[in-house]
């Protein structure tokens, strides 16, 4: 006996209650409402181009934001849609700048070759912390809108908040009015955190007493040697990383070679490219205390920019700015799904537990609990996708 479901049977909705590893959360109903009127919208104009109001989701950390977004990513037509983590969206923009160096309003080019590519633009994690990043994206947006791009992001942010004490923000704030036009904000208020849910766990992170013992087990669980030479290293974007030991499919580095030094998420991406498995070993101890200044007249621009006077300014601990791409790291392995085994002297729980970025590291502990789960290691690495 056929049974007629009240949404097509491959909607947004559809594959969230077909879907038994999910459980059913009514704080994310609203989500998926949305989600599902969007994709009823493009099934009516079909290959007509029109424009539809896309949607914001912002909320927590593993309250399904994602999740809600890739179900609906898979709903629609392959070649009208388009998802990327909003690191790599940016990385390309950045690049086909410099292809289109001497034109005449290059953002707009971009954006018009965007819009011929898809009509449903996916943003996963969109967070700027970048000043480049926030000056391109105000005007690219608008562009992009234009163009009749239909926009579905999440983020851990109210839109209205985004770069929130960021350098020179009054000019992002186009960008954030361009998505409070063209976006309905939907925030998913749940109390849970989905990823600390029931999962098959194994250990990847790893507290090390006898650190050459640990380091050693962990070099010996993925079939790696101690290279002979001091001088191995990784060649990423014309740079050479240092690295303790790899072979074809992983790669092991110490902390500071990784994350201390002058490394982007630019180094990450193609590291998670290349590499099915990481290990960082000696991860320190993160937190530290940091403070606020208040910008004076004619006194400070040499170190901190030029802004407006008065302007708070919030002066990093010492160790904010390798922890800023540790974050940066554990996203990147996180969107690849990478398989991470770290070792530390210190507690997951307490390795970054005050200072200025305690809000991102929420994201980061919460990701590093699903990358314990055998559920994510049994997940293939995703394919790379570039916008050129």
């Amino acid at each position: 006996m056929h049974i007629s479901l009240p949404y097509p049977r491959n909607s947004p909705k559809a594959r969230y209650y077909q879907n038994k590893s999910l459980k059913n959360d009514a704080t994310q109903q609203a989500a998926l409402n949305a989600l599902e009127e969007v994709y009823q919208q493009f099934r009516e104009v079909r290959f007509k181009r029109k424009s539809i109001k896309g949607i914001y989701l912002w909320g927590k950390v593993g309250r399904g934001k994602t999740c809600l977004m890739d179900l609906f990513y898979a709903s629609m037509p392959p070649e009208k849609i388009l998802r990327l983590h909003f690191h790599h969206f940016m990385a390309s923009i950045h690049h086909q700048l410099a292809s289109h160096s001497g034109q005449t309003n290059p953002l707009k080019h971009i954006a018009k070759s965007i819009s011929k590519r898809c009509h449903i633009l996916c943003f996963d994690e969109l967070f700027v912390s970048d000043i480049g990043d926030a000056m391109l994206l105000g005007k690219l947006l608008q562009y992009l809108f234009e163009f009749k791009v239909t926009l579905i992001s999440t983020s851990n942010i109210a839109a209205e908040n985004l770069y929130e004490d960021g350098l020179q923000r009054e000019r992002f704030l186009p960008a954030i009015q361009a998505i409070l036009d063209n976006t309905q904000s939907i925030h998913l208020s749940g109390l849970k955190d989905h990823r600390e849910r029931t999962l098959h766990t194994e250990q990847i992170y790893f507290v090390h007493t006898n650190e050459k013992d640990l380091n050693k087990y962990l070099l010996d669980k993925l079939q790696l040697e101690f290279s002979a030479s001091s001088l191995i290293s990784e060649t990423i974007l014309g740079r050479d990383i240092p690295c303790i030991a790899r072979n074809k499919t992983s790669i092991c580095f110490e902390f500071s070679s990784l994350c201390e030094g002058p490394r982007s998420h630019l180094d990450y991406i193609k590291l998670a490219n290349r590499y099915k498995t990481i290990l960082l070993l000696d991860v320190p101890p993160l937190s530290g205390k940091s403070y606020e200044h208040i910008k004076a007249r004619g006194t400070e621009d040499g170190s901190i920019g030029s802004g407006l006077i008065g302007e708070r300014e919030v002066v990093l601990a010492s160790m904010d700015d390798a922890t800023r791409r540790f974050i940066a790291l554990i996203d990147e392995l996180y969107d690849q799904k990478v398989v991470l085994f770290l070792s530390s002297s210190s507690p997951l729980e307490e390795l970054y537990i005050e200072g200025s970025l305690t809000f991102e590291f929420e994201r980061t502990r919460s990701r590093l609990i699903e990358m314990a789960s055998s559920e994510y290691q049994q997940l293939s690495i995703a394919t790379s996708i570039d916008l050129n």
